[in-house]
């Protein structure tokens, strides 16, 4: 366990380097965060984090950095999240206000995040199997062609065009529409495959072939589907020098949906912000934070920012919350 004075000298060396970029001595230390001790007790005491390993020096004769066990520290011990300002949060309710689809929506939040953060954002789509039915579209492309559109109470639009084995007319199709929708409408997703096979008896016989091509559709390519989609932006904010060696593994990661999957972490009720640090990533140098969006109870999807170990961490942090929260609104609303 550390004394409060020598979290103090962590959290100062952590600020410090994530400001400057630079190895962080002791008398600087001193000058500009007022210890009110010398250099000397300064000095015992990064002896003594380093020790442990909370502290590295990168080569002879100079300063500390923080290392992997250290930032976590210094993110555990954090008394506060740095709070957006109002006109930032004025900033971030606009942006994203003006959007007018569900795309639209994760496209703004990928832009956003990248630039309040400087860091690569990524944003998971709502997922289906979380989602309910809000309205299924039947539309008649031709005598034997109908276009199946799948709208989700979470925004997310499906689509699938169906070839028919006969012709059907506006009345059957909608007669079939109305019967998907009175049977669905507000069923969760991974619910509906039991209900959509107890379907055929409402159909009449000489419409059940038709009726079926189109339940094996909903069956088949939308709600047993279990296709999850993640978007990321800001890939420029990379060219910083803090990856190193690590940035072909990130790139990499970046290019694999699962990868990305994996690195926000599973969805859960929890509002609360996770920070994965280093080794904790299994990507070289990189941090993530991200934090669910959604309703409380309602979990919908997580979105994150990722870059190196070297980050503002008080500063990430509030700024994926805060747009977690404006996200989830949006969509509760939408």
């Amino acid at each position: 366990m550390l004394d409060e004075r020598k979290l103090a000298v962590l959290r100062a060396i952590v600020e410090d380097y994530v400001s400057t970029t630079e190895p962080v001595g002791s008398k600087s230390l001193v000058d500009r965060h007022g210890l009110d001790v010398s250099p000397a007790t300064i000095r015992n005491d990064m002896a003594v984090l380093e020790e442990q390993g909370f502290i590295a020096q990168p080569h002879t004769s100079a300063g500390r950095i923080p290392t992997d066990k250290g930032y976590r520290l210094f993110v555990d011990r954090l008394s506060s999240i740095k709070p957006m300002s109002a006109a930032e949060r004025r900033a971030i309710e606009t942006f994203l206000a003006g959007a007018y689809s569900l795309d639209d929506i994760v496209t703004r939040t990928v832009r956003l995040l990248a630039q309040l953060t400087r860091q690569v954002a990524v944003v998971q789509y709502p997922s289906l199997t979380r989602s309910a039915i809000r309205h299924i579209e039947l539309v008649s492309l031709a005598p034997q062609r109908v276009l199946l559109v799948l709208i989700t109470d979470t925004g997310r639009v499906e689509q699938r065009t169906i070839e028919l084995p006969d012709a059907a007319d506006d009345e059957s199709i909608a007669h079939l529409r109305a019967v998907l929708n009175a049977c669905l409408d507000g069923r969760r997703l991974s619910d509906a495959a039991r209900r959509v096979h107890g379907l055929t008896d409402r159909i009449p016989d000489a419409e059940r072939a038709n009726a079926n091509a189109v339940f094996s559709a909903l069956l088949d390519n939308l709600v047993e589907r279990n296709e999850e989609r993640v978007v990321f932006g800001g890939a420029k904010n990379l060219a910083a020098p803090d990856f190193g060696k690590g940035l072909r593994d990130v790139l990499e990661a970046l290019e694999e949906q699962v990868v990305l999957m994996r690195l926000l972490g599973e969805s859960s009720d929890s509002p609360a912000i996770t920070v994965r640090i280093g080794a904790e990533t299994g990507l070289l140098g990189t941090s993530v934070v991200s934090a669910v969006y959604g309703a409380a109870g309602n979990p919908m999807a997580k979105l994150g920012v990722l870059g190196p170990t070297r980050m503002d961490y008080p500063g990430t942090m509030g700024a994926v919350r805060a747009v977690a929260r404006y996200v989830g609104q949006i969509l509760q609303e939408a």
